[in-house]
C-alpha cells in the first residue's frame, strides 16, 4: 500500500462533487433519481456494517468496502451491478486487500441468515465472479486511506483524547455519504472534530488556525456532515425499499 496519501492513486482518483452525483442513463430510464441512489448506497452501507459484524471483520475493512462501492456507482449503474451482490463482493475484496481475509463461503453463510429476502441470496460463485467485475470496474486501484489514520494523533494534538469515541463515531457516518470519494482523508477527520467541539463547547479555533489548514474546506465538509444528519431524520424504510424496487425486472 502507498504510504504517501499524495503521491497514492486513492489521491489521483479524488472527484469533483458534480462527478460522483449522476444517475447513470440506464437509472433514469428505471426512474431512479439521485435521492434513491443516495438512499440505496446508504442502504448497502447499512447492509455491509450489518455483514461485516456477524463475519468479525475490522472496521478499516467496512470502510474499504463502502468506499469500493461508491466508487463503483461513479461507473457502473445499478442496474448493471446490483447492489445487493455488490455490497457482499466489495467485502469480500477489501478483506483481501486489508489483508484480514474472510472466506466467501461465510459471507454466503450470514447471508442467507440474517436476509429470507431472495433478491439477497447469491452463492459463493456469484460473489466471485462480482469481485473480478469489481476489480475492472476500480481500475485496479485499490488502495484507500480513510480519516481514522489522521484521527487519533489529531485528537491528542488538540487536547480532545476524551472526546475519541464521540469523534469515531462520527467518522463512521460519513461513510454514508460520498466525503471519502472527494475530500483527502485528514480534511474529514479534520471536519469531524470541528464538529465534535461544537458538540463539546470546547473551543479549538487557535488549534485550527495552527494547523495552516483550508478552513473554508473544513467547514464546508462538516456542513455535509450535518445536512446529512438532518436528512437521514427523514429516511424511512418505504422510502428505501421505494428506491431498491426500481432494481428489480431486469
Amino acid at each position: 500500500m502507498a504510504a504517501n496519501f499524495w503521491t497514492s492513486s486513492h489521491y489521483k482518483n479524488l472527484l469533483d462533487p458534480e462527478e460522483v452525483d449522476v444517475a447513470h442513463q440506464i437509472e433514469k430510464e428505471r426512474g431512479i433519481t439521485l435521492e434513491d441512489r443516495k438512499l440505496i448506497k446508504l442502504h448497502m452501507s447499512n447492509y455491509m456494517t450489518r455483514l461485516a459484524q456477524n463475519v468479525k471483520v475490522r472496521q478499516r475493512v467496512v470502510a474499504t468496502a463502502i468506499s469500493y462501492m461508491r466508487r463503483v456507482y461513479v461507473r457502473k449503474s445499478m442496474i448493471e451491478y446490483d447492489p445487493r451482490l455488490v455490497a457482499p463482493a466489495c467485502l469480500y475484496l477489501a478483506s483481501k486487500a486489508e489483508e484480514s481475509t474472510m472466506q466467501a463461503r461465510h459471507l454466503v453463510f450470514y447471508i442467507k441468515k440474517l436476509y429470507s429476502d431472495e433478491k439477497y441470496r447469491y452463492e459463493v460463485k456469484d460473489i466471485l465472479e462480482m469481485e473480478m467485475k469489481l476489480l475492472e470496474a476500480l481500475n485496479y486501484y485499490l488502495v484507500v486511506f480513510h480519516p481514522y489514520r489522521s484521527l487519533t494523533p489529531l485528537l491528542q494534538d488538540a487536547g480532545m483524547s476524551d472526546s475519541t469515541q464521540l469523534i469515531w463515531g462520527i467518522v463512521n457516518d460519513t461513510y454514508k455519504m460520498d466525503l471519502i470519494l472527494i475530500h483527502p482523508p485528514h480534511l474529514i477527520a479534520l471536519a469531524c472534530i470541528y464538529i465534535g467541539s461544537a458538540l463539546k463547547d470546547k473551543e479549538n479555533t487557535p488549534w485550527f488556525e495552527e494547523l495552516q489548514a483550508d478552513m473554508n474546506m473544513v467547514k464546508n465538509i462538516a456542513m455535509e456532515i450535518l445536512d446529512f444528519y438532518d436528512f437521514h431524520k427523514m429516511i424511512t424504510d418505504e422510502r428505501v425499499n421505494a428506491a431498491m424496487s426500481k432494481l428489480i425486472g431486469r
